[in-house]
Parts: structure tokens; sequence; C-alpha cells
């Protein structure tokens, strides 16, 4: 980079400084702008404000550069961008190769150098430097250099902006150095971006574009937690596909959603293939579910419906709780991840903090999600007693997600499922955390009805062609897991004996199985007395067959 000869930069006094803040965009964001506009505003106000060094937390540092490009151009400033492999070239120039040498400007403290020699009014972007910011002894020199430049850029009209994915700051520089995160895109961004690539294609007559309001929205709203670059990746490879651009496309970009989870390695991705309907009974829940189906949408934000938080589902196992999970996944059209706390705990000391706070971190880059939590009784077992077992591991893992659910403000909503309620914290169940709480308990009469219905016709036989309500009368006390099973037993026992599936060889397999009811009895009964007055049921009260003939009328 060839520098101007050096001239004078007058003095900036307090009077200039608070003037050149009072400028144009000196209001507040707007709370009708998106978190993009609003990062831009804060950036433009740190470096009006003369902040010296600013270390800019994006995953996007092109969106970083072309907000710093309208920036200096609007202040009549340079823009030069520092990479290592690059050097300090000015915004907008052709690439070419740094110089080799002591001079050379891809040296970090050389480029630091230049910085200082320039005297002309400029914004310095380097990118990737937090490698160079890191507490490691090779870093010395220019840590120091940074503290250096730091105080020699207070009075004049020069910032330096540091971009990277992940923070790392030597603790010298933390008083140096102002933080910021520049976040994700916002629904809006993407909409713009959908706008320009139908715009470019619309001419095409192999492509079919058939996106009507809604179906564009459900589009958009999948795509948020991609940055601006996958996102047209993944609308271009719909394109490519198909030849098309339609709502079914959302399942195209829940796969590159899948690419963000599988690399992290935190959280599994589920395919939520499951539907409402394979859920048989569990009205109370399933009405619930529907009519949240329509809470992540634009629609009902401007009504003033804040996304739901989640709900916690308890209940005797085998029942259908993690079936629920995935079937409200499939239901609102949004991606469902695993989160197996077991996996969070490290042997290493604060590994197992920092593994749950990744894992949430994931979870809200890749939101509007369901995060379903399995078991989360055994996970948090001993979690208020645990300072003397594993040094407190499990209560400060447990603090983080407590803090989380209260905070979060991402659409991120928890299905947690618990088969055993004395060993959850009672700090999980307080409102505000969660929405509610449901209670499952067995299957009734109509419930176990559907259930062979249903699993009856999943193994492609005709579920007209068995008496349902015999084998629902006969499996009094089974729950949904024990049902499916017998069906499958049945079908075993059919095909060794060379015989098609009938009423009277599931009749046999109910016979042969023993229901966790029996066994468990009294554990039954104490969670079904837990829950009485404090879970809502997820089942209609109604009246069941086997009470009614349970029942005998004496006339004394």
């Amino acid at each position: 980079m060839n520098n101007p000869p050096p001239k004078k930069v007058p003095p900036v006094d307090a009077e200039n400084r608070n003037a050149s803040l009072v400028k144009s965009d000196s209001t507040g964001p707007s709370p009708n702008r998106s978190r993009t506009s609003q990062a831009k505003q804060e950036l433009d106000i740190l470096i009006r404000a003369r902040y010296p060094i600013i270390y800019v937390s994006t995953w996007e540092e092109e969106r970083v550069e072309q907000c710093l490009r309208q920036i200096a151009t609007a202040r009549k400033k340079h823009l030069f961008v520092w990479t290592v492999t690059q050097g300090l070239i000015q915004s907008g120039s052709e690439s070419r190769q740094g110089k080799s040498g002591s001079g050379s400007t891809t040296d970090p403290l050389c480029a630091l150098d230049a910085v200082i020699q320039h005297v002309e009014p400029a914004i310095y972007l380097f990118k990737d430097f937090h490698r160079f910011t890191c507490d490691e002894r090779c870093n010395l020199t220019v840590i120091r250099k940074l503290r250096d430049v730091a105080f020699q850029l207070r009075d004049t009209y020069k910032t330096i902006v540091i971009t990277s994915s992940t923070i790392k700051i030597a603790p010298e520089l933390t008083k140096d150095i102002t933080l910021m995160e520049f976040g994700l895109p916002e629904t809006r961004d993407f909409d713009k971006l959908l706008e320009r690539i139908i715009e470019e294609v619309k001419d095409n007559p192999k492509v079919t574009i058939d996106l009507d309001k809604e179906s564009r929205e459900r589009l958009l709203n999948a795509a948020r937690g991609l940055t601006l670059k996958e996102a047209e990746n993944v609308f271009a490879k719909t394109l490519v596909t198909d030849n098309r651009l339609t709502a079914e496309d959302i399942n195209i970009v829940f796969s590159e959603k899948r690419q963000i989870i599988r690399k992290d390695g935190l959280l599994e991705y589920y395919e939520a293939e499951e539907k409402i309907t394979d859920v048989a009974g569990l009205d109370n829940l399933k009405s619930w579910m529907i009519k949240r189906s329509v809470a992540f949408t634009d629609k009902a934000k401007q009504f003033g419906l804040p996304p739901p938080r989640g709900v916690l589902l308890l209940g005797v196992q085998g029942c259908g709780k993690s079936l629920c999970a995935k079937a409200a996944a499939s239901l609102w059209h949004l991606p469902l991840l695993r989160f197996d706390l077991g996996r969070m705990f490290s042997s290493l000391v604060g590994s197992s903090e920092e593994n749950i706070r990744r894992a949430i971190q994931v979870a809200e880059s890749v939101a509007p999600a369901v995060l379903w939590i399995d078991e989360i009784d055994k996970a948090l077992a001993g979690a208020t007693t645990s300072g003397g077992s594993d040094g407190g591991t499990s209560s400060r893992v447990f603090g983080t997600l407590l803090t989380w659910l209260s905070e979060k403000k991402s659409p991120v909503f928890v299905i947690a499922t618990a088969n055993d309620i004395s060993k959850l914290p009672p700090e999980l169940l307080r409102k505000g955390r969660l929405d509610e709480i449901f209670f499952v308990d067995l299957p009734n009469l109509d419930e176990r009805r559907e259930i062979f219905r249903i699993h009856i016709a999943k193994r492609e036989r005709n579920p007209t062609l068995f008496d349902l309500e015999r084998l629902a009368l006969l499996s009094e006390g089974f729950n949904g897991a024990e049902i499916e099973e017998a069906v499958i037993a049945s079908l075993f026992d059919a095909f060794s004996s060379e015989l098609e599936l009938n009423t009277d060889i599931i009749v046999n397999s109910l016979g042969e199985t023993i229901p966790l009811s029996k066994t468990m009895s009294e554990e039954l009964t104490r969670l079904r007395g837990w829950a009485t007055g404090r879970a809502r049921p997820a089942t209609k009260p109604i009246e069941s067959v086997e009470n009614k003939h349970s029942r005998r009328k004496i006339e004394l």
C-alpha cells in the first residue's frame, strides 16, 4: 500500500467529539428495524464516537464489509481490508498477492504500522485477526502493538474493525477493544435475496415459481438461522433439483440446517416423519399444539403473540411422549433437534458447561426449531445435590439450562419428556420457563382402539378386517408401545405359521404380555397422585367403557 506523505491531523477536542455524535442517524434503533439495521447503526455510532478498535463477532464478514463500505462512503472515509494472504488493500480493488519481505503488510505488525502512518480518515477491516489477539506467547508483540495503536488512534478519524466467528481476546486488550455482535440475517433480508433470485430466473421457461404469501413466509422462516450465502446456496439448490421453487422445498432448506447440526456434533437432527394423525388420543395436548401452529408467523407476531416457550410431558413410559415431540415438529414444519444432556458432560473441568452453551447457541442459530430433551429427569437427577458427587457440575449445567429457558428470546420450542417427576428439581416446573405441564396417562379404550388401527394400517393390513373393539377391551392397562409390540409379535407368529394376520393371533400375543402398569402399579399410582391438580391431562376426561362394566348397581 502506498502511503501519502504525513500531514498533521487537527486535534479532536471534546466539543467536536460530542458534535459528531449528534449528526444524522443519532436516534436510537427503531423497534421495527431488523437486527441487521440495528447492528449497522451501532457500528456507525461506535465509529463516529472514535472507538479505536471494534471487535465484531459474526459469521458473515462479507455483510460487515458491505456495511462498512456504506458507512465509509457516508463519512467520506477510505475503507481498507486486511487478510493474512493479501495484506492491507483498499476495499473494492483487485486482489493481489502480498509482497514478500519485511515490509509486506501481510505481516500483522507491518499492517498495524501502515495504519498508524496513514493519516487520512479511514476504516480498516482486519479479517480473522483473532488468531493474533488470543493470549499466547507468540502474540506478545502483536498484542503490545495493538495497545499502542489503540492509544494513537483515539484522536484520529481512523478505526480498526476486527471480524471473526469466534471471540478470542487477550486479557491485556479487554479495555482497548470494544466487542459487538453482528447477528444473522432477519426474514426481511432473506426476502430481498429470494426476490432477487426470482427476478433472475422468472423469464426461464424451465423454472416454475409457485409461492403464495403463506408459502413464501414458511420458506423464509425456514431459512432463518442461515447466513445469506448459505440461503443463496440452498435456494439455488432447490431450483437445480427440480426446476421449481415451492413451499415443498422447505425440506431442502432443512437439509442445509442439518449440515450445521452435524458439524457441531452436540445435537442430533431428527427427520420428523411422524404426523399429528399418528398420535392416538391425547386430544388436549394435540389441540394445544394445533392452536400454536401459527405462532411462528409474522401475522401472529403483529397480533402480539410471543413464540411458545415449551412444554414438559410427564407420564408413563411408552405412552407417546417422544412421538408427540416428533409430531409437533412435523405439524409446525420446523426442524427437530434432539438434545442429549448426557452428551454434554465431559471429564475436563469446565467443558460440560461450555458444551451446553455451545449446544444452545447451535439451537438458536437454526431457530425457529423444536428442541427435544428426552428423559430430562434422568439427566438432571440429583442436580441440586451434586456438590458431593461431581463437584457441582450437574448443578452448573442445570443452572445454565434454567437461565436460558427463562431468558431466551429466540423461537426455540422446548419439549422435555420425563417419567419420574420426583427426580426433577422444582425450579424447572415454575411457570415462565415452560408454558405447560401435560400428564400423559395410559390410553383409554377409545385411544387403544385407535392405536391398534394405526399400527395395523402401518403393517399394510386393513384395520376394518379386525375386531378392534375386542382388542381394545383385552388390552386394558397396556401402553402404546406395548400395543405396537403385540402387533409386531403377532406378525412373527403369523409368518412362522404361514397364516395371515388376524384378530385371534393378536389376542394370543396380548395374553402373553404382562403390561408395565401391573409390574409397576405402585409407581403409576404415585405418579397419578402427583399429577392430579399439578399437571394438565393430555387426554380429555371421558367415561371409559371398562369403567362402565366395572360398576354394579345393587338395589337394597
